[in-house]
Order: C-alpha cells, then sequence, then structure tokens
C-alpha cells in the first residue's frame, strides 16, 4: 500500500507539467522529494481516533538518514499547539499527529534543514469532516434582500457589443469580446466569450474569474468547452478590458487591490454599498445574456469556476432561477467569520485585516457568505476541494458542501493545495455534459 501511494504521489507530482516538458521525470526541477502518508489511506478520521503521518524526505531520489524534520501541530490555519521533531531513519520517520474532539482538520507543518537550506512541507488530515458546520447563520431577510436585489438589477437596459477576436479564434470556435452593462447604467463587465462555428443550439456556460484586478489568463486555456459544443463565456468582473496589457493590470490592482483597499474590504459596513453586491448582481446579468442568445440550447445554462470564481459559480446558480448545474472547485467567501469560532475562515480571511471584525462588518459578510447560497441551492451541484489548501481550507469547503441539500457530487483530492490539475479541470466539463437536459 505504501509504494503504491509513493507511485500515485510521484506520478502526480510529475503529471502536473507533463504537458510542457514530457521527458522530463521532475519537472519542476526540485532537488528534493517531501512524500507524507498517512495512516488512513483517505486522510480521514473519526474525531477521538488518533492520527500518525509518515515522513519520507529525499534528496537527487535519494533517502535522507540522519536528517533532522521539525514539526508544527495545529488546527487549520490555526497556531502551532504541538511542536516536536524526528530523526529521519533511512529517510523515514512516523509523526503523531494527535486527534480532534471536534470535527475540523489538523495541519502538520514541516521543516528540514540540508545543506544549509530549509525545505518546507504540510499535510492535513480531517476528523470527521461530513460533520463541519458553518459558523455563519442565515440573515431573517436574507431571500427578501436579495430578490429585491435581482429585481432592481434587472430593469437596467441589457446592453452589450461583441467584437470579433480573431487571434483566439479557430477552425471549430469563433472568439468575442463581450462588454456587457450590468445592474445600472453606465457599469459594465467584459469577457470573452467562445462559440462553435457553424448551425447549432448550445448549453451556455458561464466562467467567472478568481480573486484578484487582473487579466484573463490564457483565454484560449478552455477553449475545449466551445470545441465539444458549449457556448462558454469567461468574464472579468471589475468593468475593466481584459485585453490591457499586464503591467497596466498591475497599476490598477496596486492602487485598488491592497490590504483594507482590497476590492473584498470595500464598502463591507453596509449590506447595500459593499462591492461585491454589484458583482453577485453582474454575474446573474451574464446568464441573463447568455440564455438570450439565438444559438442558446433552450435548456441548459452552467455556472463553472474556482477559488473566488467557485463561490461565484455557487451565488448566481442560487440566485438565477435559469441555471440548471454548477461546478465549483474549492469556493471562496465561505464562512468568512469563522474566525470568531476560532477555526479557519474562508478567503479572504478577513481576520487578517485591520477593523474587519466589527458587528456592522459581520453582519454583512452574512448576506454574502456562500454558505448561505450553497443552502438555496436547488440544481445539481459538483464541487472539488483539496486538503492542503491554505487559501480556500478543506474546513470551509466541507462547510458549504455539507449544507447543500440539492443533488451533488464531491471529488476530493486530499494532497492538492490551492490548483487543480488539468485532468480535473477537463473532468468538470464531463461531469456537465452527463447533467445536460
Amino acid at each position: 500500500m505504501r509504494n503504491y501511494l509513493l507511485l500515485t504521489l510521484h506520478f502526480i507530482l510529475c503529471s502536473l507539467y507533463a504537458s510542457a516538458l514530457h521527458a522530463e521525470n521532475y519537472p519542476y526541477r526540485s532537488d528534493v522529494l517531501w512524500v507524507t502518508v498517512p495512516d488512513h489511506a483517505d486522510w480521514i478520521y473519526k474525531t477521538g481516533e488518533k492520527a500518525k503521518v509518515e515522513v519520507q524526505f529525499y534528496k537527487y531520489g535519494i533517502p535522507q538518514d540522519g536528517v533532522t524534520v521539525n514539526y508544527e501541530l495545529g488546527g487549520d490555519l490555526m497556531p502551532a499547539d504541538t511542536k516536536g521533531s524526528v530523526v529521519l531513519k533511512d529517510g523515514r520517520a512516523v509523526i503523531p499527529v494527535g486527534t480532534m474532539d471536534v470535527p475540523g482538520f489538523r495541519d502538520c507543518r514541516l521543516t528540514a534543514k540540508v545543506d544549509g537550506k530549509t525545505y518546507r512541507h504540510h499535510i492535513k488530515v480531517g476528523f470527521s469532516p461530513e460533520k463541519i458546520e458553518p459558523y455563519t447563520q442565515m440573515p431573517a431577510d436574507f431571500d427578501e434582500f436579495w430578490q429585491h436585489s435581482v429585481d432592481e438589477a434587472a430593469r437596467c437596459p441589457m446592453l452589450y457589443t461583441l467584437t470579433p477576436v480573431p487571434a483566439y479564434s479557430n477552425d471549430k470556435t469563433d472568439c468575442f469580446l463581450l462588454k456587457l452593462q450590468c445592474v445600472r447604467p453606465g457599469n459594465y463587465v467584459y469577457g470573452y466569450l467562445f462559440k462553435p462555428k457553424g448551425e447549432g443550439k448550445y448549453p451556455v456556460v458561464l466562467c467567472p474569474p478568481g480573486a484578484g484586478i487582473k487579466q484573463i489568463k490564457e483565454p484560449t486555456r478552455h477553449r475545449y468547452y466551445a470545441e465539444q459544443g458549449c457556448i462558454r463565456l469567461e468574464i472579468e468582473i471589475h468593468g475593466i478590458r481584459p485585453d490591457l496589457d499586464v503591467d497596466t493590470y498591475k497599476e490598477i490592482s496596486n492602487a485598488f487591490g491592497y490590504k483594507n483597499n482590497n476590492y473584498l474590504c470595500n464598502g463591507l459596513d453596509n449590506r447595500d454599498s459593499y462591492y461585491m453586491r454589484h458583482v453577485y448582481l453582474a454575474c446573474v446579468r451574464c446568464i441573463d445574456f447568455l440564455t438570450s442568445l439565438p444559438e442558446w440550447d433552450g435548456k441548459n445554462a452552467i455556472l463553472q469556476g474556482g477559488s473566488q470564481g467557485g463561490a461565484l459559480a455557487i451565488v448566481t446558480a442560487a440566485l438565477s432561477p435559469k441555471v440548471t448545474a454548477c461546478v465549483a472547485n474549492h469556493p471562496a467567501l465561505a464562512d468568512m467569520a469563522g474566525f470568531k469560532a476560532g477555526r479557519a475562515s474562508g478567503y479572504p480571511h478577513f481576520e487578517k485585516h485591520e477593523g474587519m471584525d466589527t458587528p456592522e462588518k459581520l453582519a454583512t459578510m452574512a448576506y454574502y457568505d456562500v454558505v448561505n447560497f450553497a443552502r438555496r441551492l436547488t440544481v445539481p451541484t459538483y464541487i472539488t476541494w483539496g486538503f492542503n489548501d491554505d487559501t480556500c481550507p478543506p474546513t470551509t469547503s466541507y462547510a458549504v458542501y455539507n449544507v447543500i441539500t440539492a443533488p451533488k457530487e464531491a471529488l476530493i483530492t486530499p494532497i492538492n493545495e490551492h490548483w487543480t490539475s488539468d485532468a480535473t479541470e477537463r473532468g468538470h466539463l464531463t461531469w456537465i455534459k452527463k447533467h445536460l437536459k
């Protein structure tokens, strides 16, 4: 079993970049390799069970004998409560991770110093995570607030332009730069719209972005959606043209994306003026646009996104009755006030920002928290997440998944940090195609 896990981990690490560097066993070019193997193969324990993790450390593929590995143990994103060290024998040692008496995750953080250089690694294991409940509660007028907001935004005329982008088109697809008016006159979102060439009726897929003020990275990366018969729209949420150069985006981000000036903090004192209200409603308008296209098949409207995009996928699927399915990986903006319960909170980790822990801000968070939208989902939903993620921690992904009462499926990839493989990304489309009406 141990050899199987080691070979599996080796395959995962090597395949991350295989498309770029086919001939290399270690295309990330690190001299060292950590292998961490919990004594439960699925990395999950019941509360009260004691977990152990075998640590292996290799340099140049050679087990490092006699190396001291220091470890710290603590809750998910929480300070260490236990510290210790082990000495590797034949490159291996076992660390007692301990247990938890409440559902959650425990993190084993490792450091080793070899030839004057320090190497770090970590692994999280779960304790009855299927029983994790969110700290965030549902405001009494949550539905009323959002229905009023959606109705108000719907009165804004849906004006748009579509500009052909030949550079991103190919023999199977056409690409257009979309400029779409949202929420109120004069406010827009931009995005790249990919359509299959030729006559036909197709499902539509909206892809909201991850966090930040940045270019749409590699616009053709998911062009295979259109190549396989879906109309796909990938958007930029800040009203900034996605075809600006990288340096311009950096300047904008530095002016409006730093610490407490971060857009995710702006207006948090008031639910009506919080920045993300416009974003949530703009995503609903994007679904309205997609379902107005003459090429839409009249049946299928799907959300798909990761991190902040995963959050927006769930939010939009809950707000728009036109949505028929939802795919989200490691959703952000989940159980954002979890820090009040002394545990991991979702990105953007407001506890790290000054002045966020006020009654007004906490009240607003509840209206925008993904767990409350997850409670309202009625469409089939597919969520993926990893345990080693420190950006969107597994505690909050479980908090989202556990409250969903709609038909749901999960792909849990424990080894993942804040990333998904190309195979997982393509698996999203496979799941979508299986759930078309």
